[in-house]
């Protein structure tokens, strides 16, 4: 990828040299070939049989997979969002509304973040939503507003959030004890991301 990179700004656009470099450093085809050189640096020539790779590999990916769902049905939600009109209608609604568009991001991405547990997810569909608001609020810093969404994509983990299961079971701890620390803690983030870019917002 670094290849690609240095590529596209040394060699001319037309050159066959670039193109190659592109392909290989195409994030996907990068990333494939990292995976197939690990079978074999620290598979096969570390005497690990064929099987036990294989074995290793369906653990190893197949979380990756349900990653690729999220952020696939997060983006048709969000086009669908779009493709609704739910997203003009929204910005329709936050020109005539009193509250900053820094707010209205955070608590859109916080809202459906509650509703769906996937920080992901949650930032994906309030782009979308978002985005008309940013259009129709001139003089609305984009670099704030993409930050309160991240924020508010952040609050409240609780038991439909997958890394809520996985910081439960890791450190042993009860619902109850996950509850006050883990939720706890992405809860008062969230909040104080949401003040400190308030007061951004107002210095600058």
């Amino acid at each position: 990828m670094l290849l690609a990179t240095l590529a596209d700004v040394r060699l001319p656009a037309a050159s066959e040299a670039r193109h190659a470099l592109d392909f290989i450093g195409d994030p996907v085809v990068a990333l494939l070939i990292a995976t197939v050189y690990s079978f074999i640096s620290l598979g096969l020539m570390q005497g690990i049989k064929h099987d036990a790779i294989l074995k290793f590999t369906n653990e190893c990916l197949a979380p990756t997979a349900t990653i690729l769902l999220v952020i696939g049905a997060g983006g048709a939600f969000n086009q669908v969002l779009k493709d609704s009109g739910v997203g003009a209608y929204i910005a329709q609604l936050a020109k005539a509304s009193v509250f900053s568009p820094i707010i209205l991001a955070w608590t859109i991405a916080a809202l459906i973040r509650v509703a769906t547990g996937s920080a992901t997810v949650s930032m994906m569909t309030s782009a979308g939503i978002v985005a008309p608001i940013a259009a129709a609020s001139p003089g609305t810093d984009l670099e704030l507003l993409t930050l309160a969404t991240g924020a508010g994509s952040l609050i409240l983990s609780h038991v439909n959030d997958s890394g809520f299961w996985m910081i439960k079971e890791y450190f042993g701890m009860s619902l109850k004890e996950t509850f006050l620390t883990w939720t706890a803690m992405e809860t008062i983030l969230s909040v104080v991301a949401l003040v400190f870019i308030l007061v951004v917002d107002v210095v600058i």
